[in-house]
């Protein structure tokens, strides 16, 4: 792990930098972004960089200072250019009360990037009981209010999945705690709109481009029987789910196929700094 904390590349990055009074750690008041880094590189970095703009401005704080990000991302790079591994831009309110106030300090800025397993040839989600509410006010934003989705992934784990998928209040498929979802029906790949609440994932804009996915909510009842499903974040790239829940989708589907072929293939054309 190597770790850049507000202008410096820390010796230890296990050292205690962060102070406990930090809004990002009292209330989760921050924003971040999950970058994959292939043969030192990172991927989408302009797209990240723009929806961690977005985030934050959404939730209030300032606009990160961009230079400084991409100094911090430099130099865990630099450190140790990862064959395969996870950047992670954290951005939060800084120093402040110990309730929902925010104070008047700088924000805190972290870049931390460690080694990435290769995701799995396959995963197994499961629906959980509670709603993504897509009227709130953090919807389709990535914060660090997190905590919903380790209740969700821990249920789903429970159950023997891998991964938690949400209906929104509406009864529409949302997200996973940690991916976009996409599905076939009629030979026709299909993906929930940004309106589910859902966040607007660097992966899945790609893929709504590269390969054409319909934006469209339905009832994730009738998602829960398509043809074929799979997951797509920074980590997964293109997953093919291979089990919702109890019923059993079999082998990879073929526009599940062609998708994870349109990514390997186009991928190298964003890495880079």
């Amino acid at each position: 792990m190597h770790a850049w904390v507000n202008g410096h590349l820390l010796a230890d990055p296990r050292q205690p930098v962060i102070e406990v009074s930090d809004h990002g750690l009292t209330v989760g008041d921050g924003v971040f972004e999950a970058i994959k880094v292939v043969d030192g590189l990172p991927f989408a970095l302009d797209l990240h960089l723009a929806r961690l703009r977005t985030s934050a401005l959404g939730l209030g704080l300032p606009a990160p200072d961009d230079d400084a990000v991409r100094r911090g991302v430099a130099s865990v790079l630099d450190a140790d250019p990862l064959p395969l591994g996870r950047l992670r831009i954290t951005v939060t309110g800084g120093p402040g009360p110990l309730g929902s106030g925010r104070g008047d300090a700088e924000p805190t800025i972290v870049v931390v990037a460690v080694p990435l397993q290769p995701a799995a040839p396959a995963a197994r989600v499961a629906t959980v009981p509670w709603p993504r509410n897509e009227r709130g006010a953090l919807a389709g934003l990535k914060t660090t209010s997190y905590a919903e989705n380790v209740v969700a992934l821990a249920e789903a784990r429970r159950r023997g999945a891998d991964e938690a998928v949400f209906a929104n209040l509406a009864g529409h498929l949302c997200e996973g705690t940690g991916s976009n979802v996409f599905y076939a029906v009629d030979g026709e790949l299909r993906t929930p709109t940004l309106a589910s609440g859902c966040l607007a994932g660097v992966t899945r804009r790609l893929l709504v481009e590269w390969v054409g996915a319909r934006e469209v909510d339905e009832p994730i009842e009738f998602v829960a029987q398509a043809d074929e499903v799979f997951l797509a974040s920074t980590t997964r790239d293109v997953q093919p789910v291979s089990h919702w829940g109890e019923r059993d989708l079999g082998e990879p589907g073929p526009l599940t196929l062609a998708a994870a072929q349109t990514w390997r293939r186009r991928e190298p054309e964003l890495l880079g700094r």
